[in-house]
């Protein structure tokens, strides 16, 4: 059965209903992936590496690893610490401003959990996905041990994906994010950036731009989102531009770049080509902006994927 890692932070998700009342459900980009990838090709063994508390939020929340079908054997309880925590507002068009509590996130010391004997059951992965966030919030000393241990699963055969999801309230400075994010490209198999995110840190506003930028990096496969406009990939020398066609009904963009990375990357490995991953990806994208919350309710979810050929 192929395997594919989502290694990253899960968080507690709140949200206002009305003045009086919260609601509250689980997010964070690698878990939103590993979700939307799962609820498409149920046939992939898709597994979180992630680290959360024992406290009250963090056991719900490994049940809702469950509930999802997401493989928990690496998701490791934390004895002091716990699961971080963001409330999400959005406005009339959509569009998302989040609070964050993570000071105290396990998710920071995931690291410490990767010994030896953990990093050799890895190797049986076919790929690996991680994103800008996971390199942000792991402790500054932890840093080499991560790349060491990533370079041991690239030397197993596993290949590496990567989101450069910059969060700038994250980093101690703009160069350190731009350092690390340098590393992660020099190691990954496949990119997934956006522009948004290339031109806050590299000055990139096209994706012209960014096929030459990456030229300097060996790839495998390139994915540049640019947005509700295009999808730019390039695959070995087959540089193709998707066209997107957008959602007007945009109630939420939360997790839109998400939904896209795991239905992709899921549609790649069941065999699809390139431009029908894209499209499904953005089918993906374009039904989970149109609700509230990072996850989309499964039925509807479902159904929409459904009508997509899935």
């Amino acid at each position: 059965m192929t395997k594919i890692f989502f290694l990253g932070e899960c968080m507690v998700e709140l949200r206002e209903l009305d003045d009086a009342t919260m609601g509250q459900s689980f997010a964070g980009d690698v878990y939103n992936s590993a979700v939307y990838m799962k609820r498409c090709y149920p046939k992939l063994a898709v597994a979180m590496i992630t680290a959360i508390g024992r406290d009250r939020l963090s056991e719900k929340m490994l049940s809702r690893f469950n509930s999802e079908d997401l493989d928990t054997q690496f998701v490791f309880q934390h004895p002091s610490k716990v699961s971080g925590m963001y409330f999400i507002e959005t406005d009339s068009a959509g569009e998302r401003r989040f609070t964050y509590w993570r000071n105290d996130s396990a998710a920071k010391k995931v690291v410490q959990f990767l010994n030896d004997d953990v990093v050799e059951q890895l190797t049986s992965a076919d790929m690996l996905f991680f994103s800008g966030i996971p390199l942000a919030i792991i402790e500054q000393d932890s840093r080499v041990a991560f790349w060491q241990k990533l370079e041991h699963l690239k030397l197993a055969g596993v290949k590496l994906v990567f989101d450069p999801n910059y969060r700038a309230q994250l980093w101690a400075n703009k160069a350190d994010a731009i350092e690390q994010f340098n590393k992660a490209f020099q190691i990954s198999d496949i990119a997934l950036p956006g522009i948004e995110d290339l031109n806050v840190l590299y000055g990139i506003s096209s994706a012209a731009e960014a096929i030459d930028f990456f030229q300097q990096y060996q790839l495998e496969e390139l994915v540049i989102k640019d947005g509700p406009k295009s999808v730019v990939t390039l695959t070995g020398t087959d540089l193709q531009s998707h066209k997107i066609i957008p959602v007007t009904n945009v109630v939420d963009t939360t997790s839109a770049g998400d939904a896209f990375n795991g239905v992709y990357l899921g549609a790649r490995l069941s065999g699809r080509t390139v431009s029908e991953a894209v499209q499904l990806g953005a089918k993906a994208a374009g039904t989970v902006i149109q609700h509230p919350g990072a996850i989309a309710p499964l039925a509807a979810f479902k159904q929409a994927m459904s009508e997509a050929g899935l």
